[in-house]
């Protein structure tokens, strides 16, 4: 069992579905409206988690009525939480629209996790005693910046999911062991990921791609039918960590399956598969 330090943004994401999408200016009605906890770091966390990794979650949320429920919904999956700080203010929240095809849009305000400005003696021992930390870029970039540069000098795998995608130091990048990025971050990343050992880059339906050591290979992911890929990104990233000690194609594949099963149910953290699911899917692919 893999043990993963996430140090990220955890936020409750106000969801709303709705046949279409409105236009600049526009008003539509909506079909359904519910809060589900989410953040990049969160769900992520809780992705690897129920692929099968142990799991701590550095981050913060505020002094109000969303915190609870984004505290406990990390402890009911099973994720550490002794390092989730509270800071004065609200929490993180993402406003999130889907459409009827399962498409969305996504306004996130950080909150708490702007606030996440320096990291702990207790934080540092996390993600020192872990065997890879996992990062995204919800928190402050000097907070990444300084967990990556610690998990490099003790020898803990480093993790970065750089979304949303933004210029990044090129110290960074050079702590930085594996990349997931998606078809428009790697486009627009370019040359900013070379430095990077291992780069995964995800292709939504059509599955994913390795550039590494191990050469260039594709998965194709498997076919489902799509509800909301909400957070299957972040499904996909935190699979692929709990299982990258097998190896990038084996990682891969776990995380292909767990990805495209996350699409199957609206919400983020809701929809996150366990390792049972995933096996079974992975199953009938074989």
């Amino acid at each position: 069992m893999a043990r993963i330090a996430v140090v990220g943004s955890i936020n409750l994401d106000l969801v709303t579905t709705t046949a279409r999408r409105p236009e600049p200016g526009e008003t539509v009605l909506g079909s359904g409206f519910e809060t589900v906890p989410g953040g990049k770091g969160s769900n992520q966390a809780i992705a690897a988690r129920r692929a099968g990794a142990e799991v701590d979650f550095v981050g913060a949320v505020g002094d109000d009525l969303f915190a609870a429920e984004l505290r406990t919904a990390l402890d009911d999956a099973g994720v550490g939480t002794a390092r989730l700080r509270t800071v004065a203010g609200p929490s993180g929240v993402a406003t999130i629209v889907v459409d009827a095809s399962g498409e969305n849009t996504i306004i996130v305000v950080g909150g708490a996790n702007a606030r996440m400005t320096e990291l702990s003696q207790p934080d540092l021992a996390t993600i020192a005693a872990a065997d890879l930390l996992l990062c995204q870029l919800e928190i402050p970039i000097q907070t990444v910046l300084a967990a990556a540069h610690h998990a490099r000098a003790h020898g803990t795998t480093v993790v970065l999911n750089p979304s949303p995608a933004q210029d990044l130091p090129p110290e960074l990048w050079h702590a930085v062991d594996i990349a997931v990025v998606n078809e428009g971050e790697a486009r627009r990343l370019g040359s900013a990921l070379d430095p990077v050992p291992h780069v995964v880059t995800t292709r939504g339906g059509a599955g994913a791609r390795y550039r590494g050591p191990e050469g260039e290979f594709d998965d194709p992911g498997v076919t489902v039918e799509v509800v909301d890929t909400t957070g299957a990104g972040d499904t996909f990233t935190g699979a692929l960590a709990a299982h990258w000690h097998e190896g990038p194609r084996a990682a891969l594949a776990w995380a292909c399956a767990a990805g495209a099963l996350a699409t199957t149910k609206l919400g983020a953290s809701a929809s996150i598969p366990d390792a049972e699911e995933i096996e079974r899917l992975l199953a009938q692919r074989n």
